[in-house]
């Protein structure tokens, strides 16, 4: 008899508990309605939507987005993400609602490769960021600093063009000439001069296929997609390799950086003669030591800066209107314009 007391007494506590909880739940729930969360797939335990994205991000996420619409959400590992997939949702997010979306997510990418966030890409917004940028539009980037290297673009462009027209009659791979001329403007407007060489004939630090595999890997791991970002716990397994050719990659820009900022600072001290304008590093280095900086520049962050955007950008075609995101956006957009086939008249 008093173990059916017993059992009767826990019944009716249990559920006089089930009843308060569900009390408790429905009136939280009146108070904080659901979030209005856009459409999505289904995200599976741990991994989350990380089954649906493939070699190619950019073409997964298309797909998704012609099944879910512009706007979606998916679940990375551990991570929520909103996915914008139209000219009106990218608005939105870079420009309705910039500040709140500044900033990027800290990954291994940002970690290793750009010396801590330390370039303007992947650092947070914030007085590091201004500076940054400022430093770009102002130094860097100035209409007088741009003039005082156009004749490095002019001695690469004759050189290859006469290139080109040494091999006249042959098979010719333009992008492999491209790339070298490319890469020569940018070493010796960035740095001074270029610093690989170009046959077996030249020393440098690196040679020009060297050079290339480099930036290559750069801009690969830049964009990959790291499992340890999303799902942390696994991040000491870098079940993809990334995270080790990052740090590869790192050990070999490191190498080049201190031959390269060593061969400048000598030169700054006199002890190497300079005819030449000066170059990005020497603006950078001389920055470094200026204590009037808001934000103290070190050597990270002399080599985070020389990862620059695009160096043929005009300072006056850049808007100067503080804007955030991805790209520093050009005053005046362009405007492709295909020359017509055919007489006017005949269309």
């Amino acid at each position: 008899m008093e173990a059916l007391s017993l059992v009767v007494l826990a019944v009716t506590w249990l559920l006089v508990t089930l009843a308060f909880l569900k009390k408790i739940s429905t009136s939280w729930r009146q108070r904080h309605p659901p979030l209005q969360l856009p459409p999505g797939p289904k995200p599976w335990p741990v991994i989350g939507n990380l089954n649906l994205i493939g070699p190619l991000p950019h073409q997964s996420l298309h797909k998704l987005a012609q099944k879910y619409g512009p706007i979606m959400q998916l679940t990375f590992g551990s991570f929520p993400v909103v996915v914008a997939s139209s000219a009106e949702m990218a608005k939105q997010f870079l420009k309705t609602h910039d500040h709140v979306f500044a900033s990027r997510p800290q990954t291994a990418a940002g970690k290793y490769i750009t010396y801590n966030y330390r370039n303007i890409t992947w650092a947070p917004y914030g007085p590091y960021w201004r500076q940054g940028r400022k430093i770009f539009l102002s130094e860097l980037f100035s209409s007088k600093r741009l003039e005082s290297y156009e004749y490095i673009r002019v001695e690469e462009l004759r050189a290859f063009v006469s290139r080109l027209y040494a091999l006249s009659g042959k098979p010719v791979l333009l992008k492999e000439h491209l790339s070298r001329v490319t890469l020569s403007i940018m070493s010796r407007i960035v740095l001074g001069k270029k610093y690989f060489s170009e046959s077996e004939f030249e020393t440098a630090v690196v040679t020009l296929k060297e050079f290339q595999e480099m930036l290559d890997e750069l801009l690969l791991l830049n964009g990959v997609l790291n499992i340890g970002d999303w799902i942390p716990w696994l991040d000491f397994m870098d079940l993809q390799g990334y995270v080790k050719r990052m740090k590869a990659l790192r050990k070999k820009m490191d190498r080049f950086h201190d031959h390269v900022f060593d061969e400048h600072k000598s030169k700054m001290k006199g002890l190497m003669e300079d005819s030449m304008p000066k170059d990005m590093v020497d603006l950078l280095l001389q920055l470094a030591d200026d204590p009037n900086l808001e934000v103290k520049l070190n050597y990270d962050s002399v080599n985070g800066l020389t990862q620059l955007p695009e160096d043929h950008m005009k300072v006056e075609d850049i808007s100067m209107e503080e804007v955030f995101g991805l790209t520093t956006p050009r005053k005046y957009p362009l405007v492709a314009v295909m020359e017509p086939r055919l007489p006017l008249h005949l269309y």
